[in-house]
């Protein structure tokens, strides 16, 4: 896939419009929070169908290099007011963003930052469905399974299974034993496993146990909405609400 040139002015505010438009009004306050090493968390909230709000937590990572995102506020209008307060915090600009699935909270934005110069990336999974989905696509294509190595720290990417999504991958940073499962793995105070419109939750079991298998011992578990709680395991949790979701529709035939 071809890179993007950087697009002055004008240019960039036409490429934020359609994500502008779908954005929440208004826009409450950006909030990010210090993970552990060199990971933050950065919290933004998007508007649900009956109107209520939802936080979505998405991760940068900074590098040597510069600042490795992984996936976008949802709420696109807090896209400029987070790369300044990352410019601002680090003294560091964004040179890479990696979409985890191709739901808006992953992907909404990924236009105006190409525009902007920064790298975007997702897996060829999340490629095909942002297509066939109409939603915004990164310019690159990274394997479903890679480490990209950006100076001082490893962004190991992985693609445990289906689960939330067929193509959501989760992404683990070794130096911090930070684990940023995004929307495959639920926050503590999830009371069920949330939007299964694209899911495969039969599978998700599995794909869970393939990642607990593959990170064993986390120090922080991101999950992609929710609390990010240090005293319970966010995927000891998921498997608790995948066996909720099974016992109450079991599978025909088994």
């Amino acid at each position: 896939m071809k890179r993007f040139k950087y697009i002055p002015g004008i240019a960039l505010l036409i490429a934020m419009l359609p994500a502008l438009a779908k954005a929440q009004t208004p826009a409450e306050p950006l909030k990010i929070s210090r993970l552990k090493g060199n990971c933050y968390v950065y919290t933004t909230y998007g508007t649900m169908g009956d109107g209520s709000r939802f936080p979505s937590n998405s991760m940068y990572i900074v590098t040597r290099k510069g600042v490795v995102m992984i996936d976008v506020p949802w709420d696109s209008t807090q896209l400029v007011p987070l790369l300044d307060s990352i410019q601002q915090r680090h003294g560091k600009k964004v040179i890479a963003c990696i979409a985890t699935h191709f739901h808006e909270d992953r992907t909404m934005g990924l236009t105006a930052l190409a525009a902007r110069g920064v790298k975007t990336y997702s897996t060829a999974q999340t490629l095909e469905l942002c297509r066939q989905k109409k939603a915004e696509k990164a310019t690159y294509v990274i394997p479903d399974n890679t480490v990209l190595r950006y100076g001082d720290r490893a962004v190991d990417v992985f693609y445990p299974g289906a689960g939330h999504t067929t193509d959501n991958i989760v992404v683990w940073v070794p130096e911090d034993k930070v684990l940023y499962g995004g929307c495959f793995i639920k926050g503590t105070d999830a009371g069920d496993l949330g939007n299964l419109s694209d899911a495969k939750p039969y599978a998700w079991r599995n794909s869970m146990l393939k990642l607990k298998s593959r990170f064993p011992q986390p120090a922080v578990i991101v999950p992609g909405h929710g609390a990010l709680d240090a005293v319970h395991n966010a995927c000891d949790y998921t498997l608790e609400l995948i066996k909720a979701y099974e016992e109450k529709h079991p599978r025909k035939g088994d």
